[in-house]
């Protein structure tokens, strides 16, 4: 395996030309939620909206859709078939039709599992040409097929988001807690897939095959339901806005981690929540501008 160059420099942030409408900043759609999880899609779509998409669409399933509408007017809602609550394999026609007029796609949080699902995420990972976040149940769809993550339509970029569970489920063995260890096993996987992987926790790991870098904002009061589906719709939004896998992964890490501590200043880590995080992401890009354009 050839050296991979170790990034310290965070990258540029994505232009914000003042001229700008909201398709300057790019259309993403987020594929989540279930009955009873309906709160990741709405996490994911704040992590999306405060990360900058010009505009955000929450593809649920039907039996959410109300719920997940009533939560902000700033996202739109698209309504899938499901059954019993969680998406079914009929969703993939309407998906197909939207995805038309969208620039980045994340699936996973709050999907549950069921056949349909597996079925809907293996198909949309597959065959989509756009940048394609995947976390949580998106990501619980593919143990058993790990193999097969190397293959789609174009080599699509794509991003997998993983915490250390779901990477061991995918992987068939722990992961490792030494951190070169730990560094190495991700930059092999992300060769190996021809992907981006961003491997959560203390110190997340990013890498896509050729680069790597180490994650130094966060706190443990972080570790709390919910918090990577915020991630997850931030990671999109850069993506949207320009940036490619690698830059968009670490940078969404580094705000993401940031707004983390910005709300342990306000609320202290033990009672922090995940709508903490997004509402704190405003003073993380502030934070992050003025250090970009020190």
């Amino acid at each position: 395996m050839k050296a991979i160059e170790r990034i310290d420099k965070l990258p540029a942030p994505p232009a914000r030309p003042d001229d700008a409408h909201k398709g300057t900043f790019g259309r993403v759609v987020i594929i989540a939620g279930s009955e009873g999880m309906s709160g990741a899609a709405c996490l994911s779509g704040y992590g999306a909206l405060r990360g900058g998409a010009g505009l955000v669409t929450l593809a649920i399933p039907r039996s959410v859709a109300a719920t997940v509408a009533a939560v902000e007017p700033s996202w739109l809602t698209r309504p899938l078939a499901d059954v019993d609550g969680r998406l079914s394999a009929d969703a993939s026609p309407a998906l197909d039709e939207m995805l038309d007029s969208q620039t980045v796609v994340a699936i996973g949080p709050g999907l549950g599992q069921s056949p349909g699902v597996r079925a809907v995420v293996q198909r949309l990972y597959e065959t989509c040409a756009l940048p394609l976040v995947v976390d949580a149940d998106g990501l619980n769809a593919w143990v058993g097929s790990t193999q097969r993550l190397g293959q789609r339509t174009g080599n699509a970029p794509r991003v997998l988001t993983p915490h250390p569970g779901e990477f061991a489920r995918l992987t068939g063995r722990s992961v490792a807690t030494d951190a070169a260890q730990r560094e190495a096993c991700v930059a092999e996987f992300a060769a190996q897939h021809r992907l981006t992987l961003l491997l959560k926790g203390p110190r997340t790991v990013v890498s896509d095959g050729a680069r790597l870098a180490v994650n130094a904002t966060g706190n443990s009061g972080m570790a709390t339901a919910g918090s990577g589906d915020v991630l997850t719709g931030l990671i999109a939004s850069l993506l949207a806005q320009g940036l490619d896998t690698f830059d968009a992964a670490r940078l969404g890490a580094h705000l993401h981690g940031l707004a983390g501590d910005c709300a342990a200043q306000t609320h202290g880590g033990r009672a922090m929540i995940a709508s903490d995080i997004h509402a704190a992401l405003g003073a993380a890009w502030e934070r992050y501008l003025a250090q970009s354009a020190s």
